[in-house]
Formats: C-alpha cells, structure tokens, sequence
C-alpha cells in the first residue's frame, strides 16, 4: 500500500458513537415519512430550465393556455436565471443559449414584457452568444413549428427511415431509447411542418442579429471530422429535391410511425416515461387532427401533467418521475439502517412493503424494444419509472435485485433469478452493460447533424457496469462466471489515468469510482492491486478540508478538478466514504472525517441540504438534481460505517 495512504490510516479522529446514533436515527425517521402509504419512494427530480419552459411552449402550441400553472412556472424561471441574464444547463453553470432561447420565449408566452428588466438581460446574453441561430437542432426544430425559423435551419428528417432494415446504417433500434421515443413524433412534424396556434402571436425577432428568415443557419459537424463533413453535404443534396418524394411514402411513414406511438403510449406514464416524448407525441396527434378528447390524446395529456411539481407560489416540470430507482436505493438504506440498530418491527414493515412494491413491477410480460437484439432473452427487468414496460432500465434492476436479496426473503428468489438471466443477457460484446440496450455502440450515428446533442446513442458504462457485476457477485456468480470475467476486464479498461472511472449516470468521477470500487470489492478482487490503490489515491487527493466530497457538473465538460468547486455535497460524500469503506479503509481519518461532515451537516429534521445538481441524462447536454439522494445515500454511508465498526469488518458483504 501507498505511503500517501498508510499515512491516512494514522490516527483516526473520533466519531462520536452518540451522534452517529442519533443521526441515524434522525433521518431513518425522515426518509420513512417520506415513503407512500403503498410502500414505495418518489422524490422530485429537477432538471434544466428547458423541461419547465417546454411545458409552457407545448400549451402554446397547442392552444391549451393554463395561465395559473404557467404564471407559477414563470416564477420559477425567472428565479433560477443567471445573474449575467442567461439560463444554465445545472445550478451554477455557465450561460446555455438553447436553454435561454427557450426560457426567453416562455416568459414571453406568458405576457412578460421583453423591456422588462430580467428579460433586457436575457436578451443581450443571447445575442453575446451569438443570438437564437446558435441554438441546437432540437430548439430550431421548436422555433420552426412556431415559424420563428425557416425550415432550413433544421437538419432535413424523413420519415420513411422507419422502413429501413435492420442492416441500413440508420434504423431507428440502432438509436438509444430516449433518441427513439423522441425522434417518432418528431418526424412526424417534421413531415408535415404544421405551424403552432400561438394565440398570442409572439415573436422572437429580438433575439436574432438580423432578419430570422435571411439568418446564416449552419449545420453543424457534431464530431468536425470527415464523416460528419460528407453527412451535412448529403443534407445539402437531399435538401432541394426533399419535396419530390411522393406523398405515398410519406403517409406510410406516418402510419408506422403512429403505431410505434400508439403500442408504447403507455398509459399514465406516458411515451417512454420522459417529458419530451409526450410532449412530441401530443403535437403529432394534434398535427394529424386527432380530436383533444380521443382517449389516445386524453391519456398523453394526463401523463405529461402527472410530471408538474407544483408549490404556493412556484412550479415546474420534470423531466419523468423516479419511483423505482428510489424506492430501491431507499430500501438499500434503510436495510443498512436496520441491521444493528435492535428492534426492528417498524423498520422491517417499512422495508417489506417497500420490497413487496418493487416486486410486483417487475416486467415480465412486455418484449420491449430491446428485444430486437436480444430475441432470445425472457424479461425480466424492472423500469425507472411506476411503468415503462419497453424500456427496463439494467442499472434499476440490479439495484432493485440487489435490495430484494438482502432481504432473505426467499419469495423474492425466481424474481430475483429472473433480473439475473436477463441481466447476463444484456452484456455487450465488449464486456459492459448499458442502460436500456445491449451492444448500442454504432457511432457512425453520431456524425448526423441531427446529432448535435450528442446523446444519440447508449453505449456501455462503467458505473452500470458495477452494479450489474455487483448484483451478480451479491447472489452467489464467482469471477469464473463468463459474465464476471469479461465485465470486470471491462472495468479495468475503462479506468481513467488518474486512477478514477468517469460516471455516465451520476455527477460523475466520484460517482463512477464508487460505483466500482464496490463492485470489485464484493467480486472479490484484491484490494491491494496497484489499479485499484490508484483509484484510492485519487479519492483521498480530492477530498476537500472539511471532510467532505464534490463535484461540479463541470467535470463533464473536460476533467475533474477540485480547486474548481469547493463545496462538498452529502451525496457524493457518501459515495466517497462508500468506496473507502469497499476497499477496507473504514477506520481510516479520510473516512471519519467524512461521516463527521454528513454528522455535522444533517439537519434536525434528518435531512440534508444539497441544491447542486447530482446526476446527469446526457453528459454536456442535458442535468439533473435528484432530490431524493442526499437523503438516501448519506444514510446509507453512515450506517453501513457503524455496522463496520461494530462487527470490526473489514469490507462490507453487499454490492451497493
């Protein structure tokens, strides 16, 4: 072992064993209040201003005008804005111009008057970044149907790629599923250009630098390489004789396109569980006329709005909702919680409940679209959302396995060996695990201008990885087991220079080398390895001086740097203190210094304050703040430290 690391298993500095206690305590009874009455958990989940504004620009299209909710959601818009007057992509962050387009244009949907001083402000930090051409495809797209751009601005879109076959460079299983969900509806408006009702006749002349219509709009080189160059020409030919593909085809895309939207509307939850697709979806069935009380329209509507948190005197919309994912990491917490702490008839009601929930959703039925590639593979997943039967989520259901193991509770056995067969099932050939679909690696994609969001694709990661290896090590698969082998060989090759892994689904460095270190840790790999010390070093070398952990959002754009944001947050605090604690340094300082900051910061109430954004959807693109984490994983750091210390183990026995 490291000198730099013998040092911080010195002298440990004490925890007090009665403020542990009682803050343990504290928030095990928070996070118990917040369980529903069915069992499960569902914290709010806060993304950029773009969700929030869409809502309003969707009500406007569609001429569905809610001035009270909207009138709330301003308010929220107006106070998350910058102070240089532009909006960012996560609390804290630099100026976004798509975003700032989009929230320039709802505050103005909603009657605020562009001479207005907040709206003075956000009008010349657009047009210091270059103004409303500068936005991305999807927010072009937004301006088009609103005809505040030409059509020319956007990349060109056909809807009979629908037809194309499996083995056609572009088809649309060879996308991710937010990219399929999104992209179907959208094609469909882009087929037919409809124009919104905009009853208010807004406008956004302002925020261009010139006339909208004679604006230079490039599309752009998502990679800036060769490929990328033949593809916008290809867009340059296929532009001026767009028109004289037949209508035939046209209208049979939009049929096949329709039943796609139709088989997964998927009742209260909405197409695919995300706000843009419902809302994409809406607009496509008001595009072909479908009456607003057909019960296909009815059902999408309700949907979207299940997705508005709405207070006194702000609102705002998420992106989806979260229920599985917390219910399960919540459950993990309060299993931790309960293992030394005595009596536990309350606690064991709340977890039983918790876990019987979680297994009635298990998706079990539904082939979803994952299938495609795996036609062979029973389901087995669990979603991320109450229900999203084409799209279980890999990283949900091993994290809900996992939960449902620890129990003991043997009825949970075939669900559980179920999520396993379909997780081994799931692995790419490169040895890694995906979110929602296996082998999801074609990048040639990547170079379209349509793919300037560069969220195109879902490819493996390292921190979904983990946990699948985790939950398969958890039930009993040794290292031997093909799965195992080539899923940890892929985590070795993953690891980044300075000894850390990059975190595709959490905020970001610190999240990835928690994720591992604790699967390698129940997978049984030696914690002395050089690769795995290096990944310690890293941790204890950006461990800030109060005790604690964070990361900014930034760390996305190029590198982690910890002199670049001084807070330290309670969720990535926990996840360092995890990942210590994985690699057998529980009575080191590092690690008592940090449960002495999630001691020192927990509130009276049992909560925690974080109001930085934890966790990203795409990284550079789109952020995300769960509410529930700094909850749930300071809690499960901190009891996870007392069970240590009280059974004078070395490594904790789970996965998570």
């Amino acid at each position: 072992m490291s000198g730099d690391i013998e040092k911080n298993l010195a002298a440990q500095k004490a925890v007090d064993a009665t403020s542990l206690d009682d803050t343990i305590q504290r928030a095990q009874s928070h996070l118990q209040d917040c369980q529903a009455e069915d069992g499960h958990w569902a914290f709010p989940l806060e993304a950029d201003v773009t969700i929030s504004a869409e809502y309003i620009l969707l009500n406007h299209y569609l001429d569905e005008i809610n001035d009270k909710i909207e009138g709330k959601i301003a308010n929220y818009i107006r106070r998350i804005q910058n102070e240089d007057g532009g909006w960012p992509l996560y609390y804290g962050g630099e100026i976004n111009v798509s975003a700032s387009v989009k929230a320039y244009l709802a505050l103005k949907l909603v009657g605020d008057d562009p001479d207005a001083a907040h709206m003075i402000k956000a009008r010349d930090a657009i047009l210091a970044h270059g103004g409303a051409k500068e936005s991305n495809v999807f927010t072009r797209i937004t301006l088009a149907l609103f005809g505040l751009v030409p059509w020319r601005a956007t990349p060109v879109t056909r809807i009979e790629i629908l037809f194309a076959p499996k083995w056609f460079p572009l088809h649309i299983n060879k996308v991710s599923y937010w990219t399929r969900t999104v992209t179907v509806p959208l094609l469909i408006l882009t087929a037919l250009r409809p124009k919104a009702k905009n009853p208010r006749n807004v406008t956004l002349d302002e925020l261009f630098t010139k006339s909208r219509f004679k604006e230079d709009y490039r599309i752009e080189n998502p990679k800036g390489n060769w490929l990328g160059s033949l593809m916008i020409a290809m867009d340059r030919i296929a532009r001026p004789i767009d028109w004289l593909i037949p209508n035939f085809f046209v209208n049979r895309g939009i049929e096949k396109g329709m039943r796609f939207i139709t088989e997964r509307l998927n009742g209260e939850d909405g197409l695919g569980g995300i706000f843009p697709a419902m809302a994409n979806a809406l607009m496509a069935f008001d595009a072909l006329g479908i009456p607003k009380d057909e019960p296909h329209v009815v059902m999408a509507r309700k949907a979207l709005e299940r997705l508005l948190v709405i207070g006194g005197e702000e609102a705002y919309c998420q992106p989806c909702l979260s229920p599985v994912w917390d219910t399960s990491l919540a459950a993990h917490a309060m299993l931790e919680a309960t293992q030394s702490s005595g009596p536990r008839s309350i606690a064991e009601d709340t977890i039983a409940k918790s876990c019987d929930w979680l297994e009635e959703l298990q998706i079990k039925e539904c082939v979803g679209d994952w299938a495609v590639w795996r036609p062979n593979l029973r389901p087995g997943g669990w979603a991320f959302q109450y229900r999203n039967d084409y799209y279980p989520d890999v990283d949900d259901t091993a994290v809900v396995a996992m939960a449902l193991h620890r129990t003991g509770n043997k009825a949970y056995e075939p669900a559980i060996q179920r999520a396993a067969e379909w997780v081994v099932g799931m692995q790419s050939k490169s040895g890694g695990w995906a979110a929602f679909d296996a082998d999801n690696e074609y990048y040639l994609l990547e170079n379209m201008p349509f793919a300037d969001h560069g969220a195109l694709l879902d490819p493996p990661s390292a921190d979904v990885s983990a946990r699948c290896i985790s939950f398969l090590a958890q039930i009993g698969y040794d290292g031997a087991h093909p799965a195992m082998a080539t899923g940890i060989a892929y985590l070795k090759q993953e690891q980044e220079q300075d000894g850390s892994w990059f975190g595709r689904w959490g905020t970001n460095y610190i999240y990835g080398t928690w994720s591992v270190l604790s699967a390698l840790n129940i997978a049984g790999e030696d914690m002395h390895a050089p690769y795995i010390l290096r990944a310690v070093q890293w941790l204890l070398t950006v461990q800030h001086e109060d005790g604690g952990w964070g990361e900014s959002c930034d760390s996305y754009e190029s590198s982690y740097v910890k002199e670049d944001f001084s807070y330290s947050l309670p969720s990535q605090t926990a996840w360092a203190v995890l990942a210590l604690m994985a690699v057998g340094l529980t009575k080191s300082d590092a690690v008592a210094n940090g449960i002495k900051f999630l001691t020192d910061t927990c509130k009276k109430d049992g909560d925690w304050e974080e109001e930085h954004f934890n966790a990203v959807g795409f990284p550079r693109v789109f952020y995300l703040r769960y509410y529930g984490y700094r909850q749930y994983f300071p809690l499960l750091a901190l009891a996870r430290y007392r069970n240590l210390k009280s059974t004078n183990s070395n490594h904790p026995v789970f996965g998570l």
